[in-house]
């Protein structure tokens, strides 16, 4: 019985130590609830429960988070808004250039076997 009381409380200061360091090192905007220094307070002063709380309330996913989209320049409508009818005209007509060239060069028979 004293081993089994022994490990559990390693295990859970393990735990403890572990949710302290998680808390900690995440970023403020991962933190739901209540502001970081007051989710590390949790976790320090109510051991066990409060990693618990933590892991279960307190930290927010990396799914959960509101992710920017980045754009290219030719999605991007104030991108496109900046730019002039004829400067997209002439960026156009480059691009139909490069890819008839792009083609061309596809389009061209491959080389002859070189092996007898």
């Amino acid at each position: 019985m004293a081993r089994l009381l022994i490990i559990g409380g390693f295990l859970a200061a393990v735990f403890w130590v572990f949710s302290i360091v998680d808390c900690a090192v995440q970023p403020a905007t991962r933190h739901r609830g209540v502001p970081k220094p007051a989710w590390i307070a949790i976790v320090v002063l109510i051991p066990v429960i409060g990693g618990i709380l933590w892991f279960v309330i307190g930290r927010r996913r990396a799914s959960e988070q509101t992710m920017r989209r980045v754009l290219a320049p030719d999605d991007d409508p104030a991108f496109l808004h900046s730019i002039s009818k004829t400067e997209q005209d002439a960026r156009i007509k480059r691009l139909e250039e490069e890819l008839a060239r792009l083609d061309e060069e596809t389009d061209e028979p491959p080389a002859a076997d070189p092996r007898p």
